[in-house]
């Protein structure tokens, strides 16, 4: 019996190791480049080069419209590339913003490996590439990281697609037999993060997410002051959330 124990022990602890080792592995998966140049994605785009307080390189593309309001900054989730945000670039286009879209380290061929501080340097990066209004918007991890920076510099409105209250708080969600909480490196506190910001704010999210339970959302809504859209019928990844009217409505709304 006691072997038995033991061995049980045993297998939890190799277990939890490694998900500690390994554990950015779960939470960032970046796509590889090379990509396109901005200019073949659209017309009259630019490729732009950022340069992070770690020093490192970073590739973007601006789509800069000469009388635009303000420029939508898009921070993207812990998937895919910025070709995959093309579409959401031309309706704001469209509707007369102009648009940033850039890869965190790691994503869309750039160097180095993603964490929160990581992503917090590429956001600053980002960021001073524009001059005038901007507007953050920010996908699910990318929300987390869009909160992070208006506390640094407030936009001039803030919209989150399907914001978790905390990484820690969605990974305990998908994990409940894991000490989640004890083991995060990266912790991703939006919460705290949009109490502190005083800015237009809306927040948007599927009523069927599969990902950042609804709840959470709700949540960062109300501790955001922020207007609440909810898409009947949505998970996590569908078009409706990534490029469809009510998310373009919405950046539109604060800008």
């Amino acid at each position: 019996m006691r072997r038995a124990v033991l061995i049980a022990v045993a297998v939890v602890v190799t277990i939890v190791a490694v998900v500690f080792a390994f554990q950015r592995k779960f939470v960032y998966f970046p796509s590889p480049g090379p990509l396109p140049s901005a200019d073949e994605v659209m017309p009259g785009g630019r490729d732009v080069r950022l340069v992070t307080a770690d020093g490192l390189l970073l590739d973007g593309w601006h789509f800069e419209l000469p009388d635009a309001l303000a420029t939508v900054v898009v921070f993207p989730g812990n998937a895919g590339n910025r070709e995959g945000r093309v579409p959401l670039a031309r309706q704001l286009t469209a509707r007369g913003l102009s648009v940033l879209l850039f890869d965190y380290r790691g994503y869309g061929g750039n160097p180095g490996k993603p964490s929160e501080e990581g992503l917090a340097w590429d956001a600053r990066a980002a960021l001073d590439l524009i001059d005038g209004p901007v507007v953050f918007f920010g996908e699910s991890l990318g929300a987390a990281v869009a909160a992070e920076l208006a506390t640094h510099r407030a936009p001039k409105g803030l919209v989150l697609r399907s914001p978790f209250t905390s990484l820690a708080a969605v990974g305990s969600h998908h994990y409940p037999w894991l000490p989640v909480r004890a083991l995060l490196q990266d912790r991703y506190p939006v919460l705290e993060h949009v109490a502190a910001v005083d800015v237009p704010a809306v927040v948007l999210l599927g009523a069927q997410d599969s990902v950042v339970p609804p709840a959470q959302s709700r949540e960062v809504a109300t501790a955001a002051r922020a207007k609440l859209v909810e898409i009947a019928g949505a998970d996590h990844n569908d078009e409706v959330l990534t490029s469809g009217s009510q998310v373009v409505d919405a950046i539109v709304s604060v800008s």
